[in-house]
């Protein structure tokens, strides 16, 4: 147990709740799956509770709900236009989860779903795949004028033809990556300075002068990981605008 209070890696291990196996498959309930259903459960009921008295003059939380609601539908307008507000239904559930999810494991003891690459991927894979099917289901083979842009030399085509696939290709890769490294290396440096603050107050009277410096880090890095949380939902959510918007207006 001890080890485990100053391990940085301990806070990411997964851990079976249910464990279950079906045909060779491993279907376990794990602490990463019991807390995707608490980031679900914990947003939908601050909207619910925000909302269920919608009063004139708004309160605190429901003014708060209304913000997060005009600020993504202002972010994935101003991306995508008009027509891209049919996809604000999915944009705003899968900024909430990552918000939520990010702020969620800034607790002590709680599991950080978005610091694992398979959930960020998972997110990313399904933005793209919206975004293929959408952009062929509406403008069939129109699509591809994504990779083809408007005044290059035809000699050029190819080459710019080939970035412009390599680019799309790397989009899940880069969205997800970049959620899970933040939260990763955060979470980390934070453990690291709280585990020199434990070990040091064991050593007495000086241990204990010691330990000043790395609590007040893990103070400011606590502060920091409140930014980032905030702002890698941001990030995925704006990327995620911008990529629908391909799909809305292939053309460029």
């Amino acid at each position: 147990m001890a080890a485990d209070k100053v391990d940085p890696i301990h806070q990411f291990h997964i851990n079976k709740i249910f464990p279950l196996d079906v045909g060779g498959y491993d279907l376990s309930f794990t602490n990463s799956s019991l807390f995707m259903v608490v980031v679900v459960v914990l947003a939908g009921a601050f909207f619910y509770f925000a909302t269920s008295r919608r009063a004139l003059v708004p309160s605190r939380w429901q003014s708060s709900a209304e913000l997060l609601y005009e600020f993504t539908a202002s972010m994935l307008k101003d991306a995508a236009g008009p027509q891209g507000m049919r996809f604000f239904p999915f944009v705003f559930s899968i900024f909430m989860f990552v918000l939520a999810a990010n702020l969620l494991g800034l607790f002590p003891y709680f599991f950080t779903i978005t610091s694992h690459i398979i959930v960020t991927f998972a997110l990313a894979m399904l933005v793209i795949g919206i975004v293929v099917v959408y952009g062929f289901y509406k403008h069939g083979l129109g699509f591809l004028k994504l990779f083809v842009p408007s005044g290059v030399p035809l000699v050029l085509m190819p080459l710019v033809v080939g970035i412009e696939v390599i680019s799309f290709l790397s989009r899940p890769i880069s969205l997800s990556v970049r959620l899970f490294a933040n939260m990763l290396a955060g979470h980390i440096t934070l453990k690291v300075f709280a585990g020199f603050v434990v070990s040091l107050s064991a050593m007495g009277a000086v241990g204990i002068a010691g330990s000043v410096m790395p609590l007040a880090m893990a103070v400011a890095i606590t502060a920091l990981e409140l930014l980032v949380a905030a702002l890698q939902a941001y990030v995925f959510a704006i990327l995620t605008c911008m990529y629908l918007a391909d799909a809305v207006h292939p053309g460029h």
